[in-house]
């Protein structure tokens, strides 16, 4: 009797109608359980499909944001191309854009779906003037809402509500371009190396008066390094203030100012391929290593016009081929961990053995940033800079 008993265990100590009985269980499970998930999975694609076909016959989605290369040349027409939506976008400052927007929304008109905006004026002025809609509940594609599918474990919503501003990308902080044609490696080691009077008049800067790069990077001077250098390198060095990229790319590539602040990877992508030598700059002694979310937070505008059409580029746009898409071209590092990354520049892919100040971070952007920036203008306008 005992060698029978025996013969009836399994290897788990299980008899083998024990066995059958664990077999029933999961069989019931799976027949309860499928169609459940099935219906889940039926009711996405319902939804989307549902969109899609709306998206199709309001026919367009207006998109503001940087004027990039990349979303002409590569994003748009791929979108385009994906979906059979046209792109309206609205390339410009953000500060011209944004008041474009205030002033037709004081006339009730609506003609922006998606911004595409940098970090200060997203934070500081979309988000607290209202002029944006939650975006969390438009994200609906499995692979965007997917936490497994980003860096961060989830969707990284930035803001207190954790439902308007979406952040897509950490990347290493650039601190400047050379032109290797008339700079050396070992001339630029630090920020005081900028002091040295042989580039007086010879370094240029996005304008640091109005929001954007060149703002956000002399009030990271300004917190790390205090206003005397921030006087001495902008004012006493005659730094040359400019808020049209094409100027100081164009400027770093002939050499009349072989240092440039706030140059851009996407706009001299095209002259490398000419030959020009231009090396960016990732660290120095004396500034802490940084992370940013540039070049942009994604937001859904207030009573968009194109509703569903914005809730397919929003989702695209997160998806693995629109951020791969706009990484490639841009060169800047995403945030989710299906994206190749062996294209990029070395130096702007976050090191884990590595502590960063993350430049991005909401306290941050609202107060420190914000109070930096405005005592350099301040120092600025006192030494005539308007």
């Amino acid at each position: 009797m005992a060698v029978a008993d025996s013969a009836q265990l399994s290897a788990g100590g299980r008899t083998a109608h024990e066995r059958r009985l664990v077999m029933l269980r999961a069989m019931f499970l799976l027949l309860v359980l499928a169609p459940t998930a099935f219906a889940q999975q039926k009711g996405w694609e319902k939804e989307w499909n549902e969109t899609l076909a709306a998206a199709k016959k309001e026919g367009r989605v207006a998109v503001a944001g940087s004027p990039d290369p990349v979303m002409r040349n590569d994003v748009i027409p791929k979108f385009t191309s994906r979906f059979g939506i046209q792109v309206e976008f609205i390339a410009g400052r953000a500060s011209q854009y944004i008041a474009k927007v205030q002033t037709e929304r004081s006339a009730g008109l609506y003609s922006v779906d998606i911004f595409m905006t940098g970090v200060d004026s997203t934070v500081n002025t979309l988000y607290p003037e209202k002029l944006i809609d939650p975006l969390r509940p438009l994200m609906i594609i499995p692979e965007v809402v997917d936490p497994t599918k980003w860096k961060t474990g989830k969707l990284w919503f930035i803001d207190p509500e954790q439902r308007f501003v979406l952040r897509v990308f950490r990347s290493v902080t650039g601190l400047l371009f050379y032109n290797a044609d008339h700079v050396k490696a070992e001339e630029v080691r630090s920020p005081k190396d900028l002091l040295n009077p042989k580039w007086r008049g010879k370094i240029s800067t996005d304008d640091p008066m109005v929001a954007g790069t060149g703002a956000a990077n002399a009030a990271m001077l300004y917190a790390e390094l205090g206003a005397e250098f921030v006087k001495r390198l902008y004012i006493d060095q005659k730094t040359v203030f400019s808020r049209e990229r094409r100027q100081y790319t164009d400027w770093l590539a002939r050499g009349t100012h072989p240092i440039c602040l706030n140059c851009r990877e996407d706009d001299l992508k095209p002259l490398r391929q000419e030959g020009f030598k231009f090396v960016e700059v990732f660290e120095m002694s004396d500034i802490s290593p940084r992370v940013n979310g540039s070049p942009w937070l994604l937001t859904l505008a207030n009573k968009a016009p194109h509703p569903n059409a914005a809730r397919v580029f929003a989702n695209w746009i997160a998806s693995k081929e629109g951020l791969e898409t706009y990484s490639r071209g841009y060169g800047a590092t995403t945030l989710r961990t299906d994206v190749d990354e062996s294209f990029l520049e070395r130096g702007t892919v976050p090191r884990a053995s590595v502590k960063y100040l993350d430049d991005t971070e909401w306290a941050w952007t609202v107060t420190g940033r914000r109070e930096a920036r405005e005592k350099v203008q301040q120092l600025l306008r006192e030494h005539g800079k308007k």
